[in-house]
């Protein structure tokens, strides 16, 4: 599930080539002995994962409330529509990863680092790109970090959207229905809690035990969706172009991983085996798109034009076993709040405030301060737009289309600059096209759900 996703995130935004892996601020381009120099063989990583280990690890961290979402994606797209967008999407995401490692991998050359984290990798490109883009290279690590930071900050609130909407509905079973706010009010002080755990690895237990109950809830889910599918007339095989942005965002934000993958290729103690036509990357992004097409096809072929923001709240509300993947789904979810809050809290405090207090005897009391704030940040964004599927379309479209396709691009063409673009530039024009498509998806994703958001108050 998306425990482990947060926590290999967490490596890739926080960790910096330090211990031993050189300074990329001080070291000069040698384009002489760049083809002499394997970052790979210069890593020292005290905990490399192999590559079956890099392998779940992947396939966890793409299994979050992002599947959940999917029947309600293939409503708005349809069952053909859906499903083929859903392997292009994938296959478009899978690409695009590759691009950003590729590029990550060459920078690496060139500065002779080990590894270098996505801002750095933006900013190292941008100045050694086109003219025009190298004045926003001072801004480049800023620029990515709000991206990462929004959009950690807007999976929490659809984690608290996704719990108090599974609570609400066990509760509703048995005593007089509460407003969805009430619930949330319930989980703002356990929230606090799991937030304010600075350890990482006292969460560790947890994310374990979460993700072994998801996969048990996901196993319970398709019992209930194998039965009394609609008849395939009764659907629709292609949905309202309108809709499709949602679809986008939704697919978008439940595929795209570039943390997750950027730390996981970082860890590795075969690096060189993440890619490839047969690697790591392929071999899990496969599966992965597999089980979305699987988990959006038969949940619309169940629930139909009834698909809710997440397929747990097309479950009956009085059946037991339902009501029990319902618990696990809530708790694995709220287990993961504390694990994703954790990398905006520690990105926000080392890049940004911790120097400025470093001498202060209340520097701890002000950890403690931003980590409730950020708590309070999500559950107030949460409680204005209390709109599972909305939430999931707005970030997916604003960050991802961003972070996951038109930067990558961007970076290669750098990287590409000025008289690397092969044949015809076939790779300019391919990068160019890719960073308008990132664009589109962007402003069509983010103004799609912005415009529902505001008819949901109406």
């Amino acid at each position: 599930m998306s425990s482990n996703k947060e926590e290999m995130v967490n490596l890739q935004s926080l960790d910096s080539p330090k211990n031993g892996k050189g300074d990329p601020e001080s070291s000069p381009v040698n384009a002489s002995s760049e083809e002499d120099y394997n970052p790979h063989m210069h890593r020292q990583l005290a905990h490399a994962t192999t590559n079956a280990e890099t392998l779940v690890h992947l396939l966890k961290g793409s299994l979050g409330t992002g599947i959940m979402a999917m029947p309600q994606a293939f409503f708005n797209a349809g069952l053909i529509s859906g499903t083929i967008n859903t392997i292009l999407i994938g296959v478009l995401c899978t690409y695009c990863l590759h691009v950003l490692v590729r590029s990550q991998y060459e920078l690496c050359k060139r500065k002779r680092v080990p590894v270098l984290t996505y801002p750095e990798s933006m900013k190292m490109a941008l100045e050694v790109g086109p003219t025009c883009f190298r004045r926003f290279a001072p801004a480049a690590p800023i620029i990515i970090d709000v991206f990462m930071i929004v959009y950690q900050l807007g999976i929490c609130c659809v984690y608290i959207v996704f719990v108090a909407n599974n609570i609400k509905q066990i509760c509703d079973a048995y005593m007089p229905e509460l407003d969805i706010k009430l619930h949330m009010c319930i989980l703002f002080l356990p929230l606090i809690g799991i937030n304010c755990i600075r350890n990482l690895k006292l969460l560790a237990p947890f994310s374990t035990f979460a993700n072994v109950i998801t996969f048990v809830g996901m196993a319970l889910i398709l019992v209930y969706v194998l039965q009394d599918m609609k008849p395939v007339s009764e659907l629709d095989m292609v949905g309202y172009l309108r809709n499709f942005p949602l679809f986008f965002g939704t697919t978008l934000f439940a595929l795209e991983a570039v943390g997750v993958i950027i730390a996981l290729e970082n860890n590795m103690k075969t690096p060189a085996s993440f890619g490839g036509y047969f690697g790591v990357l392929n071999i899990g992004m496969s599966v992965i798109i597999v089980l979305y097409v699987l988990m959006g096809a038969l949940g619309y072929m169940r629930y139909g034009g009834d698909s809710k923001d997440s397929i747990t709240l097309n479950l009956p509300q009085d059946e037991i076993m339902s009501q029990v993947v319902k618990v696990i789904f809530a708790i694995a979810i709220f287990i993961s709040y504390g694990l994703q809050c954790y990398v905006p809290v520690e990105l926000i405090w080392n890049t940004y405030i911790k120097k400025r207090v470093e001498g202060s005897e209340y520097k701890l009391v002000y950890e403690y301060i931003l980590r409730v704030a950020l708590v309070l940040a999500t559950f107030i964004l949460a409680i204005a737009i209390p709109r599972l599927s909305l939430f999931i379309s707005l970030f997916g479209a604003l960050c991802l289309s961003a972070m996951g396709i038109a930067f990558p691009a961007i970076m290669e063409l750098c990287v590409a600059w000025p008289d690397k673009f092969g044949p015809y530039k076939w790779l300019l024009i391919k990068d160019v096209l890719l960073i308008l498509f990132g664009l589109i998806g962007l402003v069509a994703g983010t103004y799609t759900s912005l415009v529902d958001i505001v008819k949901s108050f109406m």
